[in-house]
This record gives structure tokens, C-alpha cells and sequence, in this order.
């Protein structure tokens, strides 16, 4: 049973509008296939009356009214009106699951509960009502009270309640006591199905899932995301794969929608996913070492059950400073280039060059890389910079002061521009005059940047220059426009040094 819009919808921060919860619960029960979907508490607000009306009317559309569940209380006949009256016709009662909840929060004995939720049920299967009950604390109640809810559960047996629901309502458990707690509850009661609804605040309701599946219960309650209150629920992608992978069990959960019903989930509730959340985390299929990469191009090595591809997802080998060869032609391949081992190695050494500036290196800027280092790449560079220094103040025109060597001579020069480029540029050219030595003109400068508008992304600099009557481009790639556009400047001088032009076109001079 998926709760996200009920229990999920407590997460701090985060409320749905109408609309997203229709798209939510259309996904879930048509795309990810969960068996049931408790969408709301009775009595919130009148906003949440409407989206739950909707909800019913999509519903009760295609067929599936009796999936929609909604969070009741022990209140006579005010929550079965709200709920009747929304359009929906399953019950979840909230009932004591502790005795301490039901003497401190209720002030009322075991018997006394009991009886008014004899009452509310008596009223619900009047009304054609399907009925589930929540023992809430129950967690709590089988530490410190044991007799009470066994008292409870030896009349409520006889009722006739569909699902009893075993909540850790305060995320206490640990994997051994829910083990004995949910033995404890089949063993007695062996006739009845009984759900685990886990919370994560120690970081076990995986774990405890685990456990309370392995003693016997029939159902599992889990969030998108693993959205809940405080630290949320119990996620289910993880608790899908641990349910298919390690206990071996079938659910009617279609895997390979798993990953765009979270991601859809995210951007409607504003919650990130975690980079390394497993099954749906951006970096969970990703290796980053290169021996992991060339293991899996020999025999998979690198690889468990958590195929990516079953959830909608495909393997990647991260680029960046611990990257090997392996993981480089990886990228290639998927890209569909191809480049011999000299070029590999240059690639691979360029992207550790850049992997020091930043944590990783995209796919999306591999391609500017491999052009960077096959288009007009220059080895042996007769003209190489030194260093240079860029300023911006406001109010002032930006200044540059550059210093380089031409055929091991070093030369040094400042001077203002209309940009930082600009002001390179003449403080470049300022040398080569006193040098009287040639430049040539600039006739285009295009920054492309790779898809995706990462901010930290690599930037390529394009730049045309027209030389003695020849057209040609270099090019330039870092993380700052500037130092890119530098780059490609740097190279266009070389080629003109060493008279290595690649033409593009001819073109006459006006």
C-alpha cells in the first residue's frame, strides 16, 4: 500500500496541489501497479474534501474505487460522513495500539475503546463500507504493554476488519524485535492479514520491512521517495527491490517505472532525491573507478541484481580524476565516437586535468573535450602563456595584464579593454606590435554550452579568426567563458607560428 499522499504528504515543506495528487495516484495505480493507495486523513480541511473527491471521480472512472483508502478515526459517525460523502468506501480506522495512548490521549480503558470502535465499524459495514484498522503505536504498545494489545486484537479478531495494520508510528523498532513483534501477532492470530508500516528515524524501516515480511506479514506500507514525517517512511524502490532480490517474493510493482514516478514525485513535492539513494539516486548506477568500468567491459564484475535497466535506467562511468581508460571508452562508445589509443590517452589525460578543477566531468561534455583535444590541438607550443591577470570593478573598464613566452623569450604587457576578453586581447597584441609581428581579426566568438544548464558545466569557446586570407576556427573548453576564449586565442597563435592553418574557406579581403 502506497501512502505518499497521506503519510507522505506529512513530510515538512511539502503539500500537493489537486492536481498532482489525481497525477499522483493515476501513476501509481496505473503505471507502478501498487494495490492500494491511501490518499488522505477524513476531516483535515475543505481543500483536501475537494482533492479527494476528485481523486474518487477519476476512480470510480477507470474502475478503481476500491483501491482508495482513507485514514478514519474513532469519532461515531464523523469521519464515515466525510469519507461517504467524498466518494470513497475504504476505511482505515486509527485506533490505540499502546495502552498509554489509549489512557493518556483517550482517557478511556481498553473496554471503553473497544466498544466505540465496535461502533464506528458496526456504522461503516451499514453503509457498504470496507474496513482496515490501524493499531497506532503499536510499536510502543508491544514493548510496554503487551497484554493490552493482546487484548485488543482478541476481540477486534472477530470483526469484520480486512487488513490489520502494525505500525512503528515513532520509527523505534530495530530489525530483531520486529522480527519476534510480528511473529508474536501471526502466531496468535495465524487467520488474519497483517501490514507493516515502518518509519524511518533510526534509518531500519528497510531493515524492518525485511524482518516483518520474513515473519509472515502479508503487506507493506511504503512512500515515493520515502517521503513522512520527521525522517519518512519506508521508500518504495527500495523496499520493491529488497522484496524481489532478497526475499525472492513477487509484487505486481512494475519496476521499470519505478525511477519517473520518483523523479515525477519530486518535482511535485520540491524534495530532492538524494544523489545516492539507491535504485533512483543520479549516481547509484554510476561508476566512477576505472577498474570498475574495465571489469565490466570483461565480464560484468562490477555488477549485482540492481541491473539499472530493470528500473528505466542505464549504467554510466562517471568522467573525472579517478577516471581510467575503461571508463572513458565506455563514454565514447555510448556516444558513438570513436578515437584510437593515442587520442584515448590524451582524452583520459584531459579529463583528469579538468577533474581537478571540478568533482566530475559530464557525458554531455565529453564531445567538447574530444573536439578540444582532435581540433586544432597543439603540441609543442612555441607560444605559451605564462600567466595573466583579469580585473573587474565596477565603474571601471576591465584590465588585463598578460605574460607569455615566444620561442623562450618572455614578454609582458597591461592595457584596458570594453571586456575581459577584450582586454586580453590588447594587452596580447600590444606585444606582438612591438614584436611586429602580424594578428590577425577576430570574426566571430560563440560560447556553446553543453545541454542540461548545469551552472559548474565546462564551457567551449569557438572562435573564427581570419588570417593572410584564410578563414579558420580554434577552439577552447573550461569552466570559466574567459579562460576558455584564452585557450582558443593561445592556439590560434601557435598555428599561426608554426604556419599549421586548417583551412576552412577562402574568402577576399574588402
Amino acid at each position: 500500500m502506497d501512502t505518499t499522499l497521506r503519510d507522505g504528504e506529512q513530510t515538512s515543506g511539502v503539500s500537493f496541489a489537486t492536481e498532482e495528487k489525481v497525477s499522483i495516484v493515476r501513476l501509481l495505480i496505473e503505471e507502478l501497479n501498487v494495490d492500494r493507495v491511501e490518499i488522505a486523513s477524513a476531516r483535515v480541511s475543505e481543500g483536501e474534501f475537494k482533492s479527494v473527491q476528485k481523486i474518487a471521480q477519476w476512480a470510480n472512472s477507470h474502475g478503481h474505487i476500491n483501491k482508495i483508502e482513507i485514514l478514519g478515526f474513532v469519532d461515531g459517525n464523523a469521519s464515515l460522513d466525510w469519507i461517504t460523502a467524498a466518494g470513497c468506501r475504504v476505511v482505515n480506522l486509527l485506533c490505540k495500539g499502546s495502552e498509554k495512548h489509549c489512557t493518556h490521549q483517550l482517557r478511556k480503558t481498553a473496554r471503553e475503546h473497544l466498544a466505540d470502535i465496535k461502533s464506528v465499524i458496526a456504522e461503516a459495514k451499514k453503509r457498504g463500507m470496507d474496513v482496515n484498522v490501524y493499531l497506532e503505536d503499536w510499536s510502543n504498545g508491544m514493548r510496554d504493554s503487551e497484554a493490552y494489545v493482546f487484548e485488543m486484537m482478541d476481540e477486534l479478531q472477530h470483526q469484520p476488519i480486512t487488513r490489520y495494520m502494525l505500525p512503528d508510528t515513532l520509527g523505534i523498532l530495530n530489525p530483531s524485535e520486529t522480527r519476534m513483534f510480528c511473529e508474536k501477532m501471526i502466531g496468535r492470530y495465524p487467520g488474519l492479514h497483517f501490514d507493516f508500516h515502518a518509519h524511518n528515524d533510526y534509518d531500519l524501516a528497510v531493515a524492518n520491512v525485511f524482518e516483518a515480511v520474513k515473519a509472515g506479514v502479508k503487506g507493506v506500507h511504503v512512500t515515493v521517495n520515502g517521503l513522512g514525517e520527521r525522517a519518512g517512511n519506508a521508500p518504495v524502490t527500495s523496499i520493491v527491490a529488497l522484496i524481489h532480490d532478497q526475499l525472492k517474493l513477487s509484487t505486481n510493482v512494475a519496476e521499470d517505472k519505478l525511477y519517473s514516478v520518483s523523479k515525477i514525485v519530486e518535482s511535485y513535492s520540491g524534495v530532492r532525491i538524494p544523489n545516492n539513494k539507491p535504485v533512483i539516486g543520479d549516481n547509484v548506477f554510476t561508476q566512477v573507478a576505472g577498474v570498475h568500468a574495465d571489469g565490466d567491459k570483461k565480464k560484468n564484475l562490477y555488477h549485482n541484481d540492481l541491473v539499472p535497466e530493470r528500473f528505466g535506467r542505464s549504467r554510466e562511468y562517471a568522467l573525472g580524476k579517478n577516471s581510467g581508460k575503461a571508463n572513458i571508452l565506455k563514454n565514447l562508445e555510448a556516444l558513438g565516437i570513436e578515437v584510437d589509443d593515442e587520442a584515448a590517452k590524451k582524452v583520459t589525460a584531459r579529463i583528469i586535468e579538468l577533474g581537478d578543477k571540478k568533482e566530475l566531468v559530464s557525458p554531455d561534455e565529453l564531445p567538447y573535450i574530444v573536439s578540444d583535444i582532435l581540433k586544432n590541438g597543439i603540441d609543442n607550443q612555441e607560444i605559451q602563456i605564462l600567466n595573466y591577470s583579469l580585473n573587474l570593478t565596477d565603474g571601471m573598464r576591465p584590465t588585463a595584464t598578460v605574460k607569455i613566452s615566444i620561442r623562450g623569450e618572455v614578454y609582458q604587457q597591461s592595457a584596458a579593454g570594453d571586456g575581459q576578453y577584450h582586454a586580453f586581447s590588447k594587452a596580447m597584441y600590444k606585444i606582438y606590435k612591438s614584436l611586429n609581428k602580424p594578428t590577425p581579426d577576430l570574426l566571430d566568438y560563440v560560447v556553446v554550452i553543453p545541454p542540461g544548464g548545469k551552472t559548474n558545466a565546462y564551457v567551449q569557446t569557438i572562435i573564427t579568426w581570419r588570417f593572410d586570407g584564410k578563414v579558420f576556427k580554434t577552439r577552447g573548453l573550461d569552466v570559466d567563458q574567459t579562460a576558455a576564449a584564452i585557450k582558443a586565442t593561445i592556439k590560434m597563435l601557435n598555428m599561426i607560428e608554426k604556419g599549421n592553418i586548417p583551412v576552412i574557406r577562402h574568402m577576399e579581403l574588402p
